[in-house]
């Protein structure tokens, strides 16, 4: 519901619901995310105050049960438009390859980390955000002078602003977002073949009655997140694979990043 005033447009906090219908958290912060427009209105306040480089930063997986929470940082290229850019999860699978590709194409630098399960549990999920975007930020080449940041502050001296809602305020946090989920969507795909019972190649390790169901009668696999709770509240032990006997967790992780 909209009401005007000369000048002003007033949106109402609370969107029209069936009678008797509630509306689920998950269901409502998308809602919201569909009615923001993502824009360069932060880069520009950054370009006016001096800063020519801005990169804009965001994760992705960070409520995931399975495999690594991945971060990406990019620089846009001022010059070049890239249509189409909002948050990633507002955009169908096949939307976001393009838009991906378009970022890789013309942005003027990006990058990609990622911190995997075992570190997660380690540190927790917040703080392996934090390291993931970080990460991002010192891979890219050259380097920012100036950071847009979904909702998060980074360890580090360069100048930042962090944005509630910025991947889908945000056109340079935007472009990080879909690479993030995009390679991060990638990465977790590999791994369904290996660990068939969870769902992976369509849930991508988040929380739907098929995985939280394959948890309760299965157990979780040695990529899951043992730190979560619908993890380590399962009756289930952990199996541990024999290929996995004779790796590092870290050496197998670095394999399916490098694949």
């Amino acid at each position: 519901m909209h009401y005007r005033n000369p000048g002003l447009l007033f949106v109402s906090a609370k969107p029209k619901l069936a009678p008797g219908k509630k509306l689920s958290p998950s269901a409502a912060k998308l809602r919201l995310l569909k009615r923001l427009h993502c824009t360069t209105k932060f880069e520009k306040m950054a370009w006016q105050s001096g800063a020519r480089l801005i990169a804009g930063v965001d994760e992705v997986g960070r409520g995931s049960l399975f495999g690594p929470v991945v971060a990406a940082a990019v620089i846009l290229d001022p010059d070049y438009r890239i249509r189409g850019l909002r948050d990633s999860k507002l955009l169908l699978a096949e939307r976001r390859e393009v838009l991906a590709e378009r970022i890789r194409e013309h942005a003027i630098a990006w990058a990609i980390a990622a911190v995997d399960a075992a570190r997660i549990d380690q540190i927790n999920i917040y703080q392996a955000s934090r390291v993931a975007m970080r990460e991002a930020v010192l891979q890219l080449e050259p380097g920012p002078d100036h950071l847009l940041i979904d909702a998060l502050r980074l360890d580090c001296e360069l100048p930042q602003r962090a944005i509630i809602h910025g991947d889908a305020l945000s056109a340079s946090i935007a472009a990080a977002s879909i690479l993030a989920k995009v390679e991060r969507d990638r990465m977790v795909r590999q791994w369904d073949p290996v660990f068939p019972l969870y769902g992976l190649a369509s849930n991508k390790g988040y929380s739907t009655p098929r995985h939280l169901a394959a948890l309760r009668q299965h157990g979780p696999s040695p990529l899951h997140r043992q730190s979560f709770a619908p993890v380590w509240n399962n009756p289930v032990p952990q199996e541990v694979l024999a290929f996995m006997l004779h790796e590092k967790p870290e050496e197998v992780f670095e394999e399916m990043t490098e694949a």
